[in-house]
């Protein structure tokens, strides 16, 4: 399609593109010879039947022009990437990022050095993939300049032009490929852009970590990852990012997804990563740190490696006091992987049916299980005549081990009538 020329297809009926807000910014920003489009993910969410968040839009402004309209408007600007030519406009609490079209004129894999233009063709060829690469006019008619729509139809996952050309010039677009098939495409991946990945895939060791966590997380949250993730291994990018899965394997991956979608489960990445990840806490320890991870996450894992295996027959009391010591977010991550790879051998002899059911009303357990409050303190002890010092913490864990093991029925008075005993085991 040239430049200029629009599509039949249009987003006009869309209620976000009618919401007030966008329909200010709108008006602002097209005029006296500027045109302002809508870009993106916006415009390819909602001829997919996808939830629309972000509306971002592309102009013929320059950001000074747009933050002087956008101040005689009364709208608050904000320069959040002024050098690339981004201003995020803010009307009532909702955020629109406004970019001044672009072309690259130097790429280095990594950055991209970029210069203001006017042209909407070569703005929209220095996008990434074709899904990505549509525009909507203030009227809403989808402008496609890079054969996006007929992708959109056929589930295509494919890189605007040259696919070797466009990973060169940012090898995280080797990711993205993966992240938005799994999103969005159907069958295969697009194989000139599977082999453009495979051959740069090297190329990755040059992101920051911060940059291959993001997208291997967009990844693992995606509805189902496990055919992006087989085809990520096939390219020899899996091993790359994450080579902790190279010997475990991803196999688990699509039993889980089943059961999520069974059960109603929510979509956990940290879960799905658990899944292709061994539990190891050493080997765990060291990916979150190359990673990047966030504390909490890094916690996470090692909740995950440290928690023991549950077997299907375990009592309920016995799950009881090993959710108290070991905490219940390791151990409801083992049952949940438990529960996926028991439902996985469904079809296979009847006992796998009962191991299945087993292990939910073990998870179910889990999931209502709230500590429980060792009913006495050390101050509780001091009363009772025991000096401050190591042997008081001493008493006080011989008495929380009785007590756990007695599944937390001994009362304090209980606890207290036998301090002779307890101190006398030191």
């Amino acid at each position: 399609m040239s430049e200029g020329t629009h599509s039949t297809v249009s987003v006009a009926d869309e209620a976000w593109f009618n919401g007030p807000s966008l329909r200010r910014v709108m008006a602002l920003l097209n005029g006296e010879g500027a045109e302002t489009r809508i870009a993106g993910g916006a415009v390819r969410n909602s001829l997919m039947g996808r939830p629309v968040a972000d509306v971002d839009l592309a102009t013929t402004l320059l950001p000074e022009q747009v933050i002087a309209l956008a101040g005689q408007a009364g709208i608050k600007a904000v320069p959040t990437g002024i050098e690339h030519g981004t201003v995020t406009l803010v009307v009532e609490g909702t955020p629109f990022e406004v970019t001044t079209l672009r072309r690259d004129v130097a790429t280095n894999g990594r950055h991209a050095e970029v210069a203001f233009g006017s042209d909407w063709q070569e703005d929209a060829n220095r996008r990434d993939l074709t899904i990505n690469g549509l525009y909507a006019d203030r009227e809403g008619r989808v402008i496609d300049l890079v054969g996006g729509l007929p992708d959109i139809e056929r589930g295509l996952v494919r890189f605007i032009g040259d696919a070797a050309e466009r990973v060169a010039e940012d090898y995280l677009r080797i990711l993205r490929f993966f992240r938005f098939f799994a999103h969005y495409g159907q069958f295969r991946p697009d194989a000139d852009g599977l082999r453009a990945c495979a051959r740069a895939r090297d190329k990755l060791k040059t992101l920051s970590a911060e940059r291959i966590w993001s997208e291997l997380k967009k990844l693992l949250a995606a509805e189902d990852p496990g055919r992006a993730l087989l085809w990520m291994r096939q390219a020899g990018v899996l091993t790359e990012i994450l080579p902790e899965s190279e010997k475990w394997g991803i196999d688990a991956i699509p039993g889980l997804v089943a059961t999520e979608a069974m059960l109603g489960w929510p979509r956990e990445p940290m879960l799905r990563l658990a899944a292709i990840v061994p539990p190891d806490a050493e080997r765990l320890d060291e990916m979150a740190r190359r990673l990047r991870m966030s504390r909490a996450e890094a916690a996470w894992l090692q909740a995950f490696a440290s928690a023991p295996a549950v077997k299907p027959d375990l009592a309920g009391t016995a799950l009881d006091r090993m959710l108290y010591r070991s905490g219940e977010t390791g151990v409801i991550a083992r049952l949940k992987l438990a529960v996926a790879a028991a439902r996985a051998d469904i079809d296979s002899p009847p006992a796998d049916l009962e191991k299945s059911l087993l292990l939910k009303g073990l998870l179910k357990r889990a999931e209502a299980f709230r500590k429980p409050l060792l009913p006495v303190s050390g101050a509780d002890l001091i009363a009772a005549g025991v000096a401050p010092g190591p042997k008081l913490g001493e008493v006080l864990s011989l008495m929380e081990s009785d007590w756990v093991e007695k599944n937390f029925a001994p009362s304090k008075d209980d606890l207290l009538s036998r301090l002779a005993d307890f101190q006398s085991r030191i």
